[in-house]
């Protein structure tokens, strides 16, 4: 008989317990280790990265709200593509005017308080009377839509109460009131709508002056600016800056009608201004598709803000509580493309215009000139061409080599230096006096 126990199986000893040599080092063999291919993903779940939001909170500022975008932030953001500055500070919502008088350089272009209030006036009066004024001129200017069935607007034009809470509900209450004016088929005016549209993955709310729906399903933009229009013609850069600004409201409603069976929208937005020297409205038509598309394409290409707030070093921020010195390395960060048109459009424009100078960049001197300059950057370059120097130094500090091809630019500055010599020689003695101090 087997001298095991009734289970019939031999008894189990216990394992000897480990001596003293084998202590750390069997410990170290036994325990399961984190192979170091794992390490950053267990860093990374202590110390998750940043999402864009948060990035973007940071480069405003601890307690920082941010500024909306509105149509003339991107209208101004599309006509200077090239950027990156501008487009950083527009998709973090920095408010510029603040950043702009926090570096020493406050904006100092605006509307003065009487344009505000001749324009409110004449807005309200062009608007008058249930708005027969405003759609007689949409009708004669811009008919009706495809169908072209429908007669003139009559009195029983439809204005839908637009109130809402906040800015979130009256672009719903705008989208449903746009849906049922398509739906019931007349004349439809729409004063001050809340349109949204998606900028860099965050909605953008936009205001355009009216929006008119005709009996054929037809939304137009009408923009209403107090710049008047003489013989019949506007000053070509208000105008255009109007019509980047009408091609944004064009885009955002393009997203609603996408969603709206029969919604057509117009590419070709009125434009109502005082007539000469009267506070009476007349109108003109104008065409936004170039400006849409070219809208369109800047919108698209915000979406490198993460790109470019992920090229920034940690701990960048453009809090206007930081010191003017910190401030001015922050922006220095991101690159500009700084050009005289900034003037008039952006609150950072005096900044860029200073560091431009300082630089000796010749875009301080225009899009224009520096299209033509090519490869000289630097007024000083192009000076040095004109003077007989086409290249300059050649790297490594040697001479140009005389056998290289010769630079047409260069070329072309020598020459009209020449001809300003000659023509200064053939000038009366007080030109050239006046000439050689302005030098």
């Amino acid at each position: 008989m087997s001298s095991y126990p009734s289970s019939g199986q031999p008894p189990q000893t216990p394992p000897p317990s480990p001596g003293p040599t084998a202590g750390p080092a069997a410990w170290r063999t036994t325990q399961p280790t984190t192979p170091p291919s794992n390490l950053p993903n267990a860093l990374n779940a202590l110390n998750p990265p940043k999402t864009l939001r948060q990035r973007l909170a940071d480069l405003r500022g601890p307690d920082v709200a941010p500024r909306p975008l509105d149509a003339r932030a991107l209208a101004a953001l599309a006509a200077n593509p090239g950027c990156g500055r501008r487009a950083l500070l527009d998709g973090a919502g920095v408010d510029k005017t603040v950043l702009a008088s926090a570096l020493g350089s406050p904006a100092a272009f605006g509307q003065s308080q009487f344009a505000i209030v001749r324009g409110n006036s004449f807005e309200a009066k062009v608007k008058g009377d249930g708005g027969a004024e405003l759609l007689r001129l949409v009708y004669e200017h811009l008919g009706t839509g495809s169908g072209g069935a429908a007669g003139p607007p009559g009195p029983d034009v439809l204005t839908p109460d637009l109130t809402a809470a906040g800015p979130q509900g009256r672009a719903a209450r705008t989208a449903l009131a746009l849906r049922e004016a398509t739906a019931a088929g007349a004349w439809t005016l729409l004063d001050h709508p809340m349109l949204a549209l998606e900028v860099a993955g965050s909605p953008a709310y936009l205001e355009p002056d009216a929006v008119v729906v005709d009996p054929d399903g037809r939304w137009t933009v009408v923009e209403i600016k107090s710049f008047p229009m003489i013989d019949g013609a506007a000053d070509a850069a208000k105008v255009g800056a109007a019509a980047r600004q009408a091609a944004v409201y064009v885009l955002a409603l393009e997203t609603t009608a996408a969603k709206v069976a029969g919604a057509e929208v117009g590419h070709t937005v009125l434009l109502v201004c005082p007539k000469d020297f009267s506070n009476l409205p007349t109108a003109a038509p104008v065409d936004v598709r170039r400006e849409r598309s070219v809208t369109r394409r800047q919108l698209e290409r915000l979406t490198r803000v993460e790109e470019l707030a992920g090229a920034l070093p940690e701990g960048l921020t453009f809090d206007p509580a930081c010191s003017a010195e910190e401030l001015t390395e922050a922006v220095s960060a991101v690159s500009a493309a700084y050009a005289p048109e900034c003037l008039a459009a952006c609150e950072l424009a005096f900044h860029c215009r200073d560091r431009a100078r300082t630089a000796d960049e010749v875009t301080a001197l225009g899009r224009s000139v520096r299209g033509e300059l090519g490869g000289l950057t630097t007024v000083e370059a192009a000076l040095a061409a004109a003077c007989g120097s086409p290249g300059g130094e050649a790297p490594g500090g040697r001479a140009p080599d005389p056998a290289a091809p010769e630079d047409p630019t260069a070329a072309a500055l020598r020459r009209a230096a020449r001809l300003r010599a000659e023509a200064l020689e053939q000038a009366p003695a007080r030109i050239r006096t006046e000439a050689a101090a302005c030098r």
